[in-house]
């Protein structure tokens, strides 16, 4: 028999002790493979729907809730700006691009947006079927709302006020599918893309007027006291990085936001949960290293008289302190995969749950730093075996045996 074959019957042999020890290695690996995934997961989404947004310009309140409202569309808007102060910063040189929102509808949980066509150039939008709207009431849904509620070119449906809930419906206007974007694998596979005049026309009683898009030519506004919830800003220069903010913030009654300082403060509050538990998974691993470590010692003063039988057999040092090598091997192996594979089934779950669609956790992703995970398993097993293994390297056959 070889190393492999005499450890596994070993461990056989001390099912509970070795069931234990790959129980606190899965555990400890299954705890950081889900912080590692999530993490990255988290961060590549944050970035994909805030692509090219340099500043979200809104109503006086709080910066967080802001760019969560406008870019990830995960939290309620601060309030409305008026039409006319949002086209006064449009129109500013240090402004290369502003993007304008209008919210405050949903349809069965999506977020109904109402913008113009600059929208469509910002995320780079293309179809899978269909046109974008040219006039009021015509949609343009993402892959994600049109999946979940199967709706098709042509399709009608009535919003709901509100940005949740379907208590109070528009029954006045019936948006009509126009166009399916296709799958983008960010924020705009989850919305319902319209004209602002749209949403104003769902919550007015006035004379409609039909608004005309011509492609790749921003949406007119229209005349008279109108209110939209943010604009979405692009800089024209570096140097607007400093003074336009600044300007928002001190002149108007307005306030910017900028997304990659309140995305990196959102994952500082995040990551206090998140070191916790990286610490409480590397103490988890540092117990199951000690376990593996008692495990293999006090196995190994149980099979003394093994072992020098072995020798006797013709057995060498170095085979002895193989076998027990390959025991905290195997036992932190064995334990790191199933851990890898916890941790994987755990994150799906944790996504089929999550309330939102917007930053959904996907357990089938991948990530190469997984295999660090595997080493560090691997490294705690050959720690752990390392003094047993030498202990049995050591071992003096007379002496043993005159014991026995």
């Amino acid at each position: 028999m070889n190393a492999l074959q005499i450890s596994v019957k070993d461990l056989q042999a001390n099912k509970l002790s070795a069931l234990l020890n790959v129980m606190l290695v899965a555990f400890g690996i299954g705890i950081l493979t889900v912080l590692l995934l999530a993490g990255k997961q988290l961060n590549e989404k944050l970035e994909s729907n805030a692509k090219d947004i340099d500043l979200v310009v809104g109503a006086k309140g709080s910066p967080l809730q802001l760019v969560l409202s406008s870019i990830y569309y995960i939290d309620f808007p601060t309030g409305n700006i008026p039409l006319k102060d949002a086209r006064q910063l449009a129109a500013n040189p240090l402004v290369k691009k502003a993007v304008p929102l209008a919210l405050g509808d949903n349809y069965e949980g999506f977020r109904i947006a109402g913008t113009d066509t600059s929208f469509i150039s910002l995320y780079g939008l293309t179809l899978q079927a269909g046109r974008f709207w040219k006039n009021k009431f015509e949609v343009t849904v993402g892959a994600g709302v049109a999946a979940r509620q199967h709706l098709k070119l042509g399709s009608r449906f009535y919003g709901a006020h509100g940005l949740t809930g379907n208590s109070d419906i528009h029954k006045t206007h019936a948006y009509t599918v126009t166009g399916i974007i296709k799958p983008q694998h960010n924020v705009v596979d989850n919305l319902v893309l319209t004209g602002i005049s749209s949403v104003w026309g769902m919550h007015e009683h006035e004379e409609e007027h039909q608004d005309h898009v011509r492609p790749g030519q921003p949406e007119p506004f229209e005349n008279g006291e109108k209110e939209i919830t943010s604009l979405l800003i692009q800089y024209r220069s570096p140097m607007s990085v400093v003074l336009f903010p600044r300007m928002v913030n001190q002149s108007t009654h307005m306030q910017a936001a900028s997304p990659a300082m309140e995305s990196a403060r959102l994952f500082s509050l995040i990551g206090i949960g998140a070191d916790t538990l990286q610490w409480f998974a590397a103490l988890i691993m540092v117990i199951s290293g000690i376990s593996v470590f008692i495990s293999l010692y006090n196995s190994l003063k149980e099979r003394r008289y093994d072992l020098a039988i072995m020798r006797t057999m013709g057995a060498s040092r170095l085979s002895l302190m193989g076998i027990v090598m390959t025991e905290g091997i195997m036992l932190t192996l064995v334990g790191s995969v199933i851990g890898l594979f916890v941790g994987h089934a755990a994150l799906q779950l944790i996504g089929h749950f999550q309330a939102s669609d917007q930053a959904r956790l996907d357990g089938w992703a991948f990530d190469s730093a997984e295999a660090y995970l595997l080493l560090t398993g691997l490294a705690i097993g050959l720690l752990a075996a390392f003094i047993p293994a030498v202990q049995a390297y050591r071992t003096d056959i007379a002496k043993t045996l005159n014991q026995s």
